[in-house]
């Protein structure tokens, strides 16, 4: 009997931004959930973050508004998805890495990203395209020779079911 391997599976590329937005659903932020995914050149993911704020400090206690006095939002507390994928890493050499993101990197994790080595970024939304935090970020990595590129699913959507999951694991 000549059993074939499946044909269904998914893409590198879409494999990896699926971990970034799943990231992205660990989030508490009432208005962004960005996730991020720094994998290696030979596919292996070396850290995963999403935006929240940094460990030991209330979600309850610090404000998640984006209005009003500096001190009275969210801004001068969250830590990015980008910081955080690359705090969690386990290596201390990005060089060469791909960072898949939902959200085009402002200009401070671009700096990080770039003083890690990172080689490329793979965006899902560039919504503040045109933000002066934006404009930077695209003249540094044009600068440092840093790739970018907006992400192209190779399918529509990925679902997990986990109730399905389930069943079909049983019957295995």
């Amino acid at each position: 009997m000549n059993v074939k391997k499946r044909d269904d599976y998914i893409s590198w590329n879409d494999y990896f931004m699926g971990v970034a937005i799943l990231a992205a659903h660990r989030s508490k932020d009432p208005h962004s959930q960005v996730g991020c995914c720094v994998v290696s050149r030979d596919k292996k993911i070396l850290g995963v973050g999403y935006n929240g704020f940094p460990i030991g400090c209330s979600d309850e206690e610090l404000p998640w508004g984006r209005e009003g006095a500096f001190l009275e939002t969210k801004y001068p507390y969250v830590c990015h998805a980008e910081l955080n994928a690359v705090m969690n890493s386990n290596f201390a050499d990005l060089r060469g890495a791909i960072v898949y993101v939902t959200l085009f990197p402002c200009n401070e994790c671009t700096k990080l990203l770039i003083q890690k080595g990172v080689g490329r970024i793979v965006y899902l939304s560039d919504k503040y395209h045109d933000s002066d935090s934006s404009v930077a970020s695209r003249r540094m990595l044009d600068m440092a020779g840093v790739e970018y590129e907006a992400f192209q699913a190779d399918r529509d959507r990925l679902t997990i079911d986990f109730a399905q999951e389930a069943r079909d694991a049983r019957q295995v």
